[in-house]
């Protein structure tokens, strides 16, 4: 099936990489013996795999009640019960947007259907195009079967009184890209990203850059980018910050997808 498909691609590479990263270790040979010894056999040291109550909850941000309301019309909108169009790569396949009952859609995967799951999870107010008035960015999460956490963000403003869909992109899963928070700065939109480098270009993240390899649980980088819209467009403005989660206290590097190339050519 095309979904199924989809998604496979999407998680089960990684999914494999996991798997031997938590059974794989090192081989270690013991030392000579003074005496004649049977031949030793090689001692292996599985990774540390985090407990579950080590796992951290990379939704809170999102969950927070900052910048849950507004007074602008659009807050009043039931966001819960509405029709979505869906990112490239994830359409349905007879084409048509997915609608959202009581807050969900569900995964669909027979024969004759095959259709994503959606479940709200949020929606943040702010003013993302400079005009004085709030936009709605509705979060939704991309039902997957597992425990994948993609996401996908949907920009509104209002509009003859009623939203009207001006920018609408997906993130990754968790520590390959996933959504960290979205917010505002400045007249800028602030997104916030799982990973080195992370940013949004078009309706997808783009790829991991080299050496970008962590624990989907348990992401240890995130990105910070800035954006400025244009009367038509979301355009990333400035530097893009990649920020240790291990290091509080560690400079952000710059542009450092650009820093791995330079050093790559060394």
């Amino acid at each position: 099936m095309k979904i199924y498909a989809k998604i496979t691609a999407v998680f089960l590479p990684l999914g494999v990489f996991l798997l031997f990263s938590a059974c794989g270790g090192n081989v270690k040979t013991a030392p000579p013996a003074v005496e004649v010894a049977p031949q030793a056999t090689a001692e292996l040291k599985p990774t540390v795999t985090p407990q579950k109550s080590q796992i951290p909850n990379l939704q809170t941000e999102l969950l927070e009640n900052k910048s849950s309301q507004t007074s602008a019309p659009i807050g009043k909108f039931d966001f819960k019960n509405f029709t979505y169009p869906l990112p490239r790569g994830w359409q349905d396949a007879d084409g048509k947007d997915a609608e959202l009952v009581s807050g969900k859609r569900p995964l669909e995967m027979t024969d004759e259907v095959e259709k994503i799951g959606l479940s709200y999870v949020t929606t943040k107010f702010f003013d993302a195009t400079d005009d004085g008035q709030d936009e709605a960015f509705v979060i939704l999460k991309i039902e997957t079967g597992g425990g994948a956490i993609p996401q996908i963000v949907y920009v509104f403003e209002w509009k003859n009184d009623k939203p009207e869909l001006i920018w609408k992109f997906r993130t990754g899963d968790r520590a390959d890209g996933g959504l960290k928070n979205i917010l505002a700065e400045n007249g800028e939109t602030i997104v916030e990203l799982f990973g080195q480098d992370r940013f949004i270009l078009g309706e997808i993240e783009t790829g991991k850059i080299t050496g970008d390899i962590e624990q989907l649980c348990c992401p240890i980088f995130w990105t910070r980018n800035r954006y400025k819209f244009n009367g038509k467009d979301f355009l990333l403005q400035g530097k893009r910050l990649t920020y240790s989660m291990t290091d509080k206290n560690a400079p952000p590097i710059e542009n450092m997808n650009e820093v791995v190339e330079r050093e790559s050519k060394r």
